[in-house]
């Protein structure tokens, strides 16, 4: 039947987590790994999903690119595309949010658009248009010391009033809760009143799936990944959706690491937790800063060790702060990534087969340094989190690549126990 979905994800680890969504609901999936060229077309595929690492780079940058993946998904012949970013909307006054939906919106003729990043299942609703993590308001959340994109606003109105082109307006719960047609008319409403973008309430996934369903034959989608969630019912009431075999496990053979560069508190917690069980080695910056070759140390200390290990550069809020004072706030961030990537090239060459990588940013630059072009999407470990598969010549890796905020403390452990079992 074709590809009938396609998708634009600002990150790679929002890339996985949109293709998890779909596999669950029966979808045959494929994520690229940037935009694949002209005539490049995937085979027995209903959705492709195009990861970009768009997130924190110049706007006029993120649009370009967006730009070309909606060229190369027109080609194609999908008749939904779904721009997917941050479940906690990560992004600055300026964008990059806003600009690239407002270019997305313009390149395919369009004029209304929903932005919702809701995710219930891990945490992520939305009430009277302000986003909450867990229970907390985003502005109070850990979210507001986040390195690159710190949220001080929990007003998902504002926050796309400030950076996009039109008005945002509001779809409240309890127009949700009366389902599909209900929130259809509020569209119209907010559309008829010359708003450009609609905001829905969202606590539960099952007011996801309400708003997947309402959201039948609108062109551009932009969210989270369950903003996904009720996309493929769509599908199977048109007859479009074919057969899908279930998710497996990658087939891989070869050492473990877990690479982390994400500063979340999730993410800090995880590697408190495999502290006393695992060989552990934290980077330092200033050593990196400093023209040190961090990478060939780590490199000897791995392969020395044995059992799965966990290499990190993820630091708290405070030292966080005090590296960006040093070396600047993205100078920081993109050293550490650089660092940790050409470590992963080297684990590569040294055997390893199965990488975690924690961090949006860190696992793009990761996902690159090792050649990757294209991840086969296996089972969760955790929601929003799957195994996948890729090869790298003839080598068959097991990729699991983690946002940051995602997982329970033991996540790590629980993902390299999945491949052995």
């Amino acid at each position: 039947m074709g590809i009938i979905l396609g998708a634009i994800a600002d990150d790679f680890t929002g890339a996985t987590d949109l293709c998890s969504t779909w596999v669950k609901a029966g979808l045959r999936v494929v994520q690229v790994i940037g935009i694949p060229e002209a005539g490049q077309t995937p085979r027995d595929a209903d959705a492709v999903v195009i990861a970009l690492k768009s997130r924190t780079i110049p706007a006029d940058q993120a649009i370009a690119q967006s730009l070309a993946a909606l060229d190369w998904l027109n080609a194609q012949g999908v008749r939904q595309v779904v721009f997917k970013y941050c479940s906690t909307f990560d992004s600055t006054a300026a964008g990059n949010i806003g600009p690239v939906t407002d270019a997305l919106l313009a390149a395919m003729g369009q004029d209304f658009t929903v932005v919702s990043p809701a995710f219930p299942r891990n945490g992520r609703t939305i009430y009277k248009g302000n986003l909450f993590v867990g229970d907390l308001p985003l502005a109070e959340s850990p979210m507001k010391d986040h390195p690159l994109t710190p949220m001080r606003d929990s007003s998902l109105i504002r926050l796309m009033d400030a950076q996009a082109q039109g008005r945002t307006g509001l779809v409240p719960l309890q127009t949700v809760r009366q389902g599909a047609p209900a929130i259809r008319a509020a569209f119209d409403h907010l559309r008829g009143e010359g708003f450009r973008y609609a905001v829905p309430d969202a606590v539960e996934d099952e007011d996801m799936i309400a708003l997947g369903r309402a959201l039948d034959g609108m062109a551009l989608v932009t969210g989270g990944s369950a903003v996904a969630m009720g996309l493929p019912a769509n599908l199977r009431d048109s007859g479009d959706l074919g057969a899908a075999l279930p998710p497996r496990l990658p087939r891989s053979q070869g050492r473990a690491v877990v690479l982390a560069g994400s500063c979340s508190t999730a993410t800090r917690a995880q590697i408190a937790h495999v502290t006393p069980l695992w060989p552990t080695l934290k980077l330092n910056l200033d050593r990196i800063a400093a023209g040190e070759d961090i990478a060939a140390e780590a490199l000897g200390w791995a392969v020395a060790q044995t059992g799965p290990m966990l290499i990190y550069g993820s630091s708290d809020p405070a030292e966080v702060a005090e590296n960006q004072r040093r070396h600047g706030t993205m100078e920081a961030g993109e050293m550490m990534e650089r660092t940790l990537s050409t470590i992963a090239r080297g684990l590569l060459e040294r055997g390893f087969a199965r990488f975690l990588v924690a961090g949006g940013e860190t696992s793009g630059a990761v996902i690159s340094a090792l050649g990757v072009t294209a991840l086969e999407i296996g089972p969760e470990v955790a929601a929003g989190v799957p195994w996948c598969g890729a090869t790298v010549g003839d080598r068959e890796l097991a990729l699991c690549l983690k946002s940051g905020n995602f997982g329970g403390p033991e996540m790590f452990t629980q993902a390299l126990e999945m491949l052995d079992d």
